[in-house]
Order: structure tokens, then sequence, then C-alpha cells
């Protein structure tokens, strides 16, 4: 595994350089292995992103997307990243390789028909797709997708139904879980705000805490770590 800090002066020139290296990885995947497979999450920073890849230039018909992690709520609710991402990205490129989870179902449902879905795009030996990037956000506690605090480390499929109560709330959401994160070639981690600096810090400097701090479990295998901050998230990182 590599891993790469890139740090940015702000948030929107850390979109601005995650949408370069996006279309990159893009172009670089679909000439090699005929398609991209990109797997997306939610949160205020990759829908900046979305944003500007809106305007890019791509054969976007080779694209695949997939979700890390899903709201089980109707997809015109604010919470549901499909819905989000759709009316930013997509309607304004015309993709139609759309593999969106199932929000409308309960999660243990949704969480199964989602991994049949996954199943479809495997690559032997593996029974799930190896993506060519995944894109990642990490919460103030160090979670990753809906990969929680003390919720279970070691998770043998690759996906998850989420229920349990979070931060005083019901979860209720569909996670791909770090087997599939970890086969990777790239994943990308987008983190933004003074907010998250202490946590940051403690999942790349501290010491391995793989069951409060959810983000230290994504390990590729064989990929490359991207952890793309701006400098107020990585103010304590020196």
């Amino acid at each position: 595994m590599q891993t790469t800090i890139l740090t940015y002066s702000t948030p929107d020139e850390l979109s601005n350089s995650a949408s370069n290296k996006f279309i990159e990885a893009a172009q670089r995947a679909i000439s090699e292995r005929g398609r991209f497979l990109v797997s997306l999450s939610g949160g205020s920073t990759p829908m900046k992103l979305f944003e500007r890849l809106a305007k890019e230039t791509l054969d976007w018909s080779l694209v695949h997307f997939f979700w890390c992690d899903e709201r089980c709520v109707p997809m015109d609710d604010p919470g549901n990243t499909y819905g989000q991402t759709k009316k930013i990205l997509f309607d304004n490129i015309g993709i139609t390789n759309i593999h969106r989870v199932e929000s409308e179902l309960e999660p243990a449902l949704a969480a199964q028909a989602y991994a049949h879905t996954l199943s479809g795009f495997a690559e032997a030996p593996l029974d799930f797709p190896r993506f060519d990037l995944v894109l990642l956000g990490m919460g103030d506690d160090g979670h990753t997708a809906s990969l929680f605090p003390s919720s279970p480390v070691e998770i043998e499929t690759s996906t998850i139904a989420v229920t349990a109560q979070y931060q005083d709330r019901p979860a209720n959401r569909v996670s791909l879980t770090p087997k599939v994160f970890n086969q990777a070639r790239e994943i990308w981690f987008l983190v933004t705000g003074a907010g998250k600096a202490e946590t940051l810090r403690n999942v790349i400097k501290g010491e391995k805490n793989l069951e409060l701090l959810p983000a230290q479990r994504i390990q590729p295998k064989d990929g490359n770590l991207v952890w793309m901050i701006d400098e107020a998230a990585g103010k304590l990182l020196n």
C-alpha cells in the first residue's frame, strides 16, 4: 500500500484538483480495462467535486457509478446520496450506468440486493468488483462510509445493514465493507475543515484503534491510499 497526503489551501482548490485527478484516473482505467468503476460517497465535499465533474468532458458511457453507503430513505429525501448526486451530476452528463442502493427497501434487504448488484461486476476470485476508485469521507468521530465507531471490525460480507443507533438517531443504512474497499486500485479520502483536524491526526499518525477509528480500517491490499485534505483539516499533522 502506498499512502499519499495532498494538502490544499481551500476546499475549492481541493475539489478542482480532485476533479482533474478523477478524469485522469477514468481515462487511464478506460484505456487499460475498457471501463471505469467508481464508488461514491455523500457529504458536502464530494458534492463540490460532483459539481465540477458535471462540467468535464469524458466518455461517461464507460463509467459505472456505485455507492460506498446509502441511507434507506426515499430518493427525494435530502439525506439520500443518490438523489443529491443525480441533481448535481447525473442529470447534467446523461449517465446511464448507475448502480444505486435500493434505498426504498429495509436495510437488510437493501444490503442483500446490493451484494447481488456487486456480484454482477465481480472479478474472480472476488465476488464483488475491484473498484478503480473509491471516494470516501471521514466524520469528526473517525467514521467512514457507514462504518461507525464500535461497529464490528471483522466483516466477511461485501455489504452490511447498519441499523444501530448513531448519535441519538437510527442509522438505517447500507454500507460496503473494508473487504470491498481494500481491494480497490485507488482510495481517496476527501477531508476538509478544522473540526476534523484532531481526528485526522489520530487516524493518520496515532496508534491503531480499528474499533474506535473506522477510517483506519481502510488499508488497500494492492492499491494506493490518497488523503486529499485542506489546510484546516491538516493543521495538526506536522
